[in-house]
């Protein structure tokens, strides 16, 4: 029987998802695709400067699984830069959090600000 699916906690969606040369023809080969939780775990490790094991927490996964997906996360950022990519940052396997429960973090958007951008409120 398989394990069942956690899924990463993310605190906010980005409000602005797609970046790059944005002129480039609108094919699969000048994109690359980001999602939500490696997203998050930029987010969290590189901009807030959690380690992994704090950004594990506030994303309520083991540690090897946000190392795992920082390390695709830097890779897709690296692919986007060097090759003149556009990226975009969408899907994945993550749930919103609520902003109010005790596991939030110190970083949590939704918290602090009160709000999150949402693609209700686009």
């Amino acid at each position: 029987m398989a394990r069942p699916m956690k899924w990463r906690k993310v605190c906010c969606l980005p409000e602005i998802n797609r970046f790059g040369p944005l002129d480039l023809p609108a094919d699969a080969e000048n994109y690359v695709n980001m999602t939500v939780d490696e997203y998050e775990t930029i987010r969290l490790i590189d901009l807030e400067g959690y380690t992994q094991e704090e950004c594990a927490l506030q994303m309520n996964v083991a540690r090897t699984t946000v190392q795992g997906i920082y390390i695709e996360a830097r890779k897709k950022l690296a692919e986007s830069l060097v090759n003149g990519k556009v990226l975009t940052i969408q899907g994945g396997e993550y749930r919103l959090c609520d902003g109010f429960g005790n596991s939030c973090g110190r970083s949590c958007k939704r918290h602090r600000h009160g709000m999150c951008f949402t693609d209700d409120n686009k």
